[in-house]
């Protein structure tokens, strides 16, 4: 099994109340290749200028990450972003945003990724977005993720796009932007509408849930007495996610509701470091025995005998 993942590679310089970092590797597309490598082999689509560094090159490798669709720049510089969080970590600012080589960025998938079973389109122009699709395959599974960016000034394409997934990631708030409903639950309705039959809503410290038709999923966060740096959980999330669907080869209600628990574990380590530091050096056993902690926090006491009155 294999994901193709497409979307960004940044060099990120972060500021949160616990500290600084700069031009750490970043991007939708990094966060997610080193989170899903946890559990099946991925491949990635992006774009670096030269000044890239040999070292975040051969930690992507170290992960087994397919490299052939990362296109490199020579003359050209990296994709860099700067932002700081406030006191909460709930609101970040960015403070700099240079696209440079990704301002031309064209997806292009090398043969053998077009055959991927799985695809994941990161939070890039939906217009990108189409055009994967129009080159992948007959995948088994793919999904999206969106920004308010994108909503604001591309609806019409990004609605084109969720005609053409089977999962769509985005946060509340979008949602709610997104389908001018009054609250999450109505948005969520409206969204399986629109094409997708899986809508997953990331709620950050308060959790996630997942909606189909004939189902809701509600998750909480995993509580956490250190966050570092949020920057890229919601990328890792869908890592978690998708892979742990990857990895299991089907998608009925019950893969769906054990996914969404490995996509808050994954997400949750991602937060307790820097950028990449926590999830880059995050094991399997380590995921698994969080999620087993995690699972038994959520369960009722007597199940629903002892919820009676």
């Amino acid at each position: 099994m294999s994901i193709v993942v497409v979307g960004s590679v940044v060099l990120d310089s972060i500021k949160t109340p616990h500290g600084e970092v700069t031009d750490v590797l970043g991007g939708s597309a990094s966060f997610f290749s080193i989170a899903a490598s946890l559990f099946t082999d991925v491949r990635l689509v992006g774009v670096v200028g030269g000044d890239f560094p040999h070292s975040d090159m051969d930690f992507l490798r170290g992960k087994r990450i397919d490299l052939t669709g990362l296109e490199v720049v020579p003359e050209g510089k990296t994709f860099r972003w700067k932002g700081e969080y406030s006191q909460n970590m709930n609101h970040r600012t960015s403070l700099c945003t240079e696209l440079n080589v990704f301002a031309e960025f064209s997806p292009k998938l090398p043969e053998i990724y077009k055959s991927s079973p799985v695809a994941f389109l990161g939070n890039i122009d939906p217009e990108l977005q189409l055009n994967v699709l129009d080159q992948v395959l007959s995948p088994r599974f793919t999904a999206c993720d969106t920004m308010n960016f994108w909503i604001s000034g591309k609806k019409d394409l990004l609605q084109q796009v969720l005609r053409r997934v089977n999962l769509f990631f985005i946060n509340d708030s979008e949602a709610i932007e997104l389908t001018d409903e009054p609250n999450v639950f109505k948005a969520c309705q409206k969204l399986l509408e629109w094409g997708p039959t899986t809508v997953v809503i990331k709620r950050g410290e308060y959790g996630s849930f997942v909606m189909r038709q004939d189902m809701v999923y509600l998750l909480p966060a995993y509580p956490l007495e250190w966050v570092q740096d949020p920057t890229g959980a919601g990328d890792t999330y869908a890592a978690g996610f998708l892979g742990y669907l990857d990895r299991v080869g089907k998608v009925d209600n019950d893969s769906l509701r054990r996914a969404a628990i490995f996509g808050t574990i994954v997400a949750s380590f991602t937060c307790e470091g820097f950028g990449l530091d926590s999830i880059g050096h995050t094991t399997r056993a380590q995921i698994q025995s969080r999620a087993k902690e995690f699972v038994n926090m959520l369960k009722v006491p007597g199940g629903l005998s002892g919820l009676r009155l």
